[in-house]
């Protein structure tokens, strides 16, 4: 147990003389009427003169961030979801009794306050308190710096006390709800349906990582936790529901990154009768929409650098990029051995063993990914990386995906689907034998999937949009735990 400093002690012991004063330190029967927000909305244009006049009596609650005693008056700056509003609490005004107790409360205090808007004699709107009650005693001291709480593993670790200090970060947060908000309505406008798929599945499928494992007792049986809704959400377009998205959690039992998290925020959705073409006008609509609406501009700044957002975006294919930005020639990335060569001329340590489509993508990770700094589509991914997507018809080499890169980072991934069931059974097969090898990332055989596409996927584009990156793009984020609220963190010391 965590031993008390003379702070934390002093605090304790004003809780005590409360509570013998038959103050109740936690109460919970004061009705708010408004909030900070309200009274600067209401009154951001009264002068003085007009203020006077105001019979709104306002009654509102919130955390005391910073105070200035005069004696027989104070001035504390109150804070709620809405922001901070300067409240004077004077002696006279509020009784007695009331200052007493007033006068005892600690920065971190929850109070509740009534009384009518005034202006002070700098300008400053204000609340003269009539009334004003403890609500919550704090037991803890804010940061001694109130306006920034600095230490990045502190806060990560207790992101409460980041967002009750540092007004920036409940920004972003307020920008990632907007956000996701902004997506559903732009989906649901075009017609396509939320659905929720699950989290515990008997098969880790949908994407190539690492699943998190776990039992179920009562069914006696290993579940594992979701990578990816994707062959899911395409069993119910099987079933008729032709136009279907989610935005839910992923896990993938990976490293932890400036970019990734164990557990992470996708949308993924499915369009029948579309192709992985349509896909890319439409996520360069719906990217510029919500980008639009957010940050007022499709011209951003991210790490201090310009991100040019605006339409038509830059398209390329995966074997275009890397002859432009790996400054090779085209014919190396035809020959296995000269791209395993070029490979490991780059400082790249790669089993012997690869195939020529995994050798490129270790290619273009290393020399084309950095420099995709403004939206770019890179198409036509070797099939032997891509194994729930369909086949290009003139080259089976590669198949109809793309990704989508923005700051030198992937933000989407989309494909038409496949299904031919008995293209997919094979492929599974080679997913699995490469599993039975070694390869702890690859797919696992997921017969009832091949069942449902038997019964006939109609043709498909389906993607999956990162929500956490796309939020670190729209809020100037540096790494992905500053738009996770609880990221996460090796156990504390």
């Amino acid at each position: 147990m965590e031993e008390l400093n003379d702070i934390l002690l002093q605090r304790r012991e004003k809780l005590n003389e409360l509570r013998e004063g038959g103050h109740n330190p936690f109460a919970n029967d004061f009705p708010v009427s408004h909030g900070t927000m309200d009274v600067r909305d209401a009154h951001a244009d009264d002068d003085t003169e007009a203020l006077e006049g105001c019979e709104t009596r306002y009654r509102i609650a919130g955390r005391i961030m910073a105070r200035r005693d005069f004696g027989k008056a104070a001035f504390i700056q109150l804070q709620d979801r809405g922001g901070r509003l300067q409240v004077y609490v004077a002696r006279d005004k509020v009784g007695e009794d009331a200052f007493e107790v007033f006068r005892k409360l600690d920065l971190g205090d929850v109070v509740g306050v009534a009384g009518h808007p005034f202006r002070t004699k700098t300008g400053e709107l204000s609340l003269r308190a009539e009334e004003i009650r403890l609500l919550t005693k704090s037991l803890r001291p804010l940061p001694e710096k109130w306006h920034g709480l600095t230490d990045v593993e502190t806060r990560y670790r207790q992101r409460y006390l980041d967002l009750m200090v540092n007004p920036e970060v409940r920004d972003v947060f307020l920008k990632r709800s907007r956000i996701i908000g902004l997506i559903r309505d732009f989906m649901r406008e075009r017609g396509f349906l939320e659905v929720e798929t699950p989290m515990m599945q008997p098969v880790a499928g949908g994407a190539t990582a690492r699943p998190f494992k776990t039992y179920h007792n009562t069914l006696k049986m290993d579940l594992f936790l979701r990578i990816a809704p994707e062959l899911y959400l395409k069993r119910l377009v099987v079933g008729g529901l032709e136009r279907v998205f989610e935005i839910n959690r992923n896990f993938r039992n990976e490293g932890i990154s400036i970019q990734h998290n164990p557990e992470f925020t996708m949308m993924e959705f499915y369009q029948a009768y579309a192709t992985y073409e349509d896909l890319m006008d439409f996520t360069e609509e719906l990217i510029c929409a919500v980008a639009s609406d957010v940050c007022g501009t499709l011209n951003l700044t991210y790490g201090g650098k310009e991100v040019d957002l605006s339409p038509p975006w830059k398209r390329l294919t995966f074997k275009q990029s890397i002859v432009e930005y790996g400054k090779v020639s085209e014919d190396v990335l035809e020959d296995r051995t000269r791209a395993l060569e070029y490979a490991r001329s780059l400082g790249l340590d790669l089993d012997s063993r690869m195939g020529l489509g995994k050798i490129l993508t270790e290619i273009f990770d290393e020399v084309v990914e950095p420099h995709l700094w403004h939206p770019t589509f890179i198409t036509q991914y070797p099939t032997e990386v891509s194994p729930l997507s369909r086949k290009n018809d003139s080259d089976p080499e590669v198949v109809d995906r793309f990704e989508l890169f923005i700051v030198g980072r992937e933000l989407a991934n989309a494909f038409n689907e496949l299904n031919d069931p008995l293209d997919q059974r094979a492929r599974f097969e080679q997913q699995l034998a490469e599993k039975e090898a070694g390869d702890e990332e690859a797919h696992a055989m997921d017969d009832d999937y091949v069942r449902a596409l038997e019964f006939g996927l109609p043709p498909t584009a389906g993607e999956g949009i990162g929500i956490d990156r796309l939020v670190m793009l729209l809020t100037d984020s540096a790494s992905i735990r500053d738009v996770i609220l609880f990221p996460q963190l090796r156990p504390e010391k």
